[in-house]
């Protein structure tokens, strides 16, 4: 399966309620930011808390067109948590960093609008 970004696509093809529940996505809070040069596409280095039961986790976000490494420290993102990890360079990427396209294709950070607690499942 593709993602794209593009907003005119058609919906994805209808799924069952159990393939819903099978992406695990998740609330954190991004404890550290930093660039990632070596990446091929301009990207971040993130390290996202999801609490006690997740843990800590790293993500590399291509997310530099509207966020800089101080402004990303201490906001709440959503996250899938269930993928396998991905090789990125010489970085692990251990979660997905979930965003939507703006007009021009850069990604918007998916947040709650208030604060929650840390590993709370999006439903």
């Amino acid at each position: 399966m593709h993602a794209t970004h593009d907003p005119a696509a058609p919906p994805a093809p209808e799924i069952g309620f159990d393939d819903f529940l099978a992406v695990d996505v998740r609330v954190g809070t991004i404890v550290a930011a930093e660039p990632f040069p070596e990446a091929r596409k301009p990207a971040f280095k993130l390290t996202i808390d999801f609490g006690p039961t997740i843990g800590t986790k790293r993500s590399s976000a291509q997310i530099t067109e509207h966020y800089d490494c101080d402004g990303l420290v201490g906001r709440q993102v959503a996250a899938v948590v269930n993928f396998p990890p991905r090789q990125i360079g010489k970085f692990m990427s251990q979660v997905l960093t979930l965003g939507f396209p703006d007009a021009h294709g850069h990604v918007v950070l998916a947040h709650p609008s208030v604060p929650v607690p840390n590993g709370g499942r999006l439903f």
